[in-house]
């Protein structure tokens, strides 16, 4: 079986989206994914499958449009690419809360970046199937628009190392 976290998109944020997380595991144990956890109120949930990463998606997207009675985007991840993107952070110096990576389903170019707009002295860096954002003031404080954040869901590197975590301890059992 191979250990995956799944990343919800717009799920607890701002009265919208809402989903107990309870009811979350609930989907994922009736979609056949074992041993699911979740991480904070915001759509994080580790589980294990054999299933291949692409119908792990689908079981999880058919299940939230289910229960949502509208689209809800899930990226997944297994536990060896979350240990990568830990690995291969290009701010390891920054404050791990001031990275943020957003999470998309296929890799991310030079124009994704090219259109970002309102940028101060905030830092992106292309990754596999993510764009790494250092923002050194805190993403409160950022004007910085980033247009590819449409299709993908951010994460700070402080979730980023639990779920890794999360989802190695789900992979032993």
């Amino acid at each position: 079986m191979t250990a995956f976290a799944a990343l919800l998109r717009a799920v607890n944020v701002g009265g919208t989206g809402k989903l107990p997380m309870r009811d979350l595991v609930t989907m994922c144990e009736r979609a056949g994914l074992s041993s699911p956890r979740t991480y904070i109120a915001s759509g994080n949930v580790v589980f294990s499958s054999d299933a291949k990463e692409a119908d792990v998606k689908a079981k999880l997207e058919e299940a939230l449009q289910a229960y949502a009675d509208k689209p809800v985007a899930v990226l997944v991840r297994t536990v060896d690419e979350l240990s990568a993107i830990l690995a291969d952070n290009p701010f390891p110096g920054a404050s791990s809360n001031k990275v943020m990576v957003l999470f998309l389903d296929d890799a991310p170019n030079a124009r994704d970046i090219d259109a970002v707009s309102g940028q101060k002295n905030e830092a992106l860096h292309l990754g596999k199937r993510e764009i790494y954002i250092h923002y050194p003031d805190g993403m409160g404080r950022s004007k910085l628009k980033v247009p590819a954040a449409a299709h993908g869901t951010a994460r700070n590197m402080n979730t980023v190392a639990k779920l890794t975590s999360m989802a190695a301890e789900v992979e032993a059992t």
